[in-house]
């Protein structure tokens, strides 16, 4: 049995990119600052942040371009993959990400940002109350009735 899952909960780096692919898949990219907080041999409370660089597919990074921006605190849920490639100068690179199943905006509208309501999403692309969010098939439809707002 494998299990590959990521839960992170920290604030946007950066304001989320978006593009679209040759075949008229929507993606979504930005990355997410956590810390991890400890007292060091002289008993000073040291702060380590990390970084996660994080990819949204499909109707759900549509939503995460428009709703969140540098500054917004957010919960994202999904799978790690790591990519390699060449760069242009020969050089060998690789870039460890977690591809969003589940995004919760967490903090209140006008706090960070102003960009809006705060929605839970998932990658079927519909809104839902910020509580426990199930993953739900990514082909299903955003119905107008399930849009809180």
């Amino acid at each position: 049995m494998n299990l590959n899952r990521a839960q992170i909960i920290g604030n946007l780096t950066r304001d989320p990119e978006s593009r679209t692919t040759p075949n008229g898949q929507t993606v979504c990219s930005f990355s997410i600052a956590t810390s991890y907080a400890y007292k060091d041999a002289t008993g000073q409370k040291v702060e380590k942040p990390e970084y996660h660089n994080i990819v949204v597919w499909g109707k759900l990074g549509e939503i995460c371009a428009q709703y969140l921006a540098k500054g917004r605190k957010a919960y994202v849920e999904g799978r790690l993959q790591t990519r390699d490639w060449t760069s242009q100068d020969g050089q060998k690179r690789s870039r460890t990400e977690i591809i969003a199943e589940n995004v919760i905006i967490l903090d209140r509208p006008g706090a960070g940002s102003s960009t809006g309501p705060r929605p839970a999403m998932n990658n079927g692309g519909a809104a839902e109350e910020p509580i426990a969010v199930p993953i739900t098939n990514p082909d299903d439809e955003i119905k107008i009735e399930d849009i809180p707002f």
